[in-house]
């Protein structure tokens, strides 16, 4: 149920809380009332009845001695004092009634009992009970389509909000709710938001700008260490700084790449291309022990290879970090497969640990110690370029063990 539905579900129930409330005590009131009201007439015509008697030994009308009908309570009356009694009996048109009796002076005394009918003042109270029931259902239906709008209204305000919150999460930075009407806790959060927005903004601005100048900055340095170690005399020395400078340049050319993909200045250059002779090429090229297999040809098809239209530079480097990333952090087997226009990359290693399943990937973080060493950026580029071909990649585990990485062409 939405929020909408459950504010105006709250405000029917409140209303029918509180119609219920002051139905209750109106009724409980007049009820009251109406008692109250019988017993002090019933107690005034005893005592005129009382007065006559004495005088003149008759009876007024409505007066009775030891009528058949007294309350067993009045019928025990010792003195001359007057009580009252509530007689909830219906006998015919005579409804809840209240008698008021005294014992006459004299000795043999009897009880003289004079009787008040409440029937007709209580018929009126259940005809008020309706009249307050017939009106509160009916403010109930009117206030309710209020209610459900007023609460539309907050719901939109708020669904703006979270549609703003779910871009910037997607990436986005330059989403903003904007001002909002009114000067609430919603206006409030939908300010928040924005704030954080732009903090994140600038802190991931600057973030970036620094990758990418340290990437500019070092890339003269590594050329020159790189042709400072071809006049190095052939030895294991030489092999090993040869080999620690093509790490390096390695490094600095990621950190170019991915400083290009924040800055959104990547364009794909596409054509129809047989998808498995790509990946096949691709893994071929990492130099590492992959099992490559291709099957299940989609509905456009060359032969039994499934083509498809994307940059095949960007594919092959999404594929070759895949399997690379694999092989380091992972463990043999590692197996591609290539079905239709899906790509999944598999090892049987330890798994991608929890923060990357919920975060994705993070440049130079890797996880979790048992997946191994790296600058983790692999798949931070492998990502972005995924995103520059409008392609899905999703990383997960295998239910009985090792990391799936799944790559889906558009």
């Amino acid at each position: 149920m939405s929020l909408r539905w459950k504010i105006a579900a709250l405000a029917a129930a409140t209303a029918c809380l509180v119609a219920a409330a002051v139905g209750a005590l109106v009724h409980v009131w007049t009820a009251r009332d109406i008692r109250g009201r019988a017993e002090a007439q019933a107690l005034n015509s005893l005592y005129a009845a009382m007065e006559v008697h004495r005088r003149t030994g008759t009876l007024t009308n409505g007066a009775d001695l030891d009528p058949a009908g007294l309350p067993a309570s009045l019928r025990r009356l010792t003195d001359t004092s007057r009580h009252t009694a509530y007689d909830g009996r219906v006998d015919g048109n005579l409804g809840p009634s209240v008698w008021a009796a005294a014992r006459t002076e004299g000795p043999g005394g009897r009880v003289l009992a004079v009787q008040v009918n409440m029937g007709p003042e209580l018929h009126d109270l259940q005809r008020l009970d309706v009249t307050m029931t017939v009106a509160s259902l009916a403010a109930l239906v009117a206030a309710t389509p209020v209610a459900v709008y007023g609460a539309g209204l907050l719901a939109r305000r708020l669904r703006r909000v979270s549609e703003t919150a779910v871009r910037i999460s997607a990436g986005d930075l330059d989403a903003r709710t904007g001002p909002t009407k009114g000067r609430d806790e919603v206006a409030d959060i939908a300010a928040t938001v924005d704030l954080m927005a732009d903090s994140l903004s600038r802190r991931l601005r600057t973030e970036r700008q620094f990758t990418a100048d340290v990437a500019h900055e070092l890339r003269t340095p590594v050329g020159g260490l790189l042709a400072a170690v071809d006049l190095l005399p052939p030895g294991e020395t030489e092999d090993l700084l040869r080999a620690r400078v093509r790490d390096l340049r390695g490094l600095v050319e990621d950190l170019l790449e991915i400083s290009r993909l924040d800055a959104g200045a990547e364009r794909p250059v596409r054509a129809h291309v047989p998808l498995g002779a790509v990946v096949t090429e691709a893994v071929a090229r990492t130099g590492l022990d992959t099992r490559v297999t291709v099957s299940g040809p989609g509905p456009e098809t060359v032969g039994a290879v499934e083509t498809v239209e994307t940059d095949p530079r960007r594919l092959e480097r999404i594929v070759g970090n895949l399997v690379i990333n694999a092989h380091r952090h992972g463990a043999a087997p590692v197996e591609v497969t290539v079905e239709g226009r899906t790509v999944v990359v598999r090892d049987h290693g330890p798994g991608f640990p929890r923060d990357i399943l919920l975060g994705g990937p993070r440049r130079f973080h890797t996880g979790a110690a048992e997946r191994g060493h790296g600058h983790g950026l692999g798949l931070t580029i492998a990502e972005g370029q995924a995103r520059v071909l409008d392609a899905e990649l999703r990383l997960d585990n295998a239910p009985d063990g090792g990391a799936v990485a799944t790559l889906r062409l558009p």
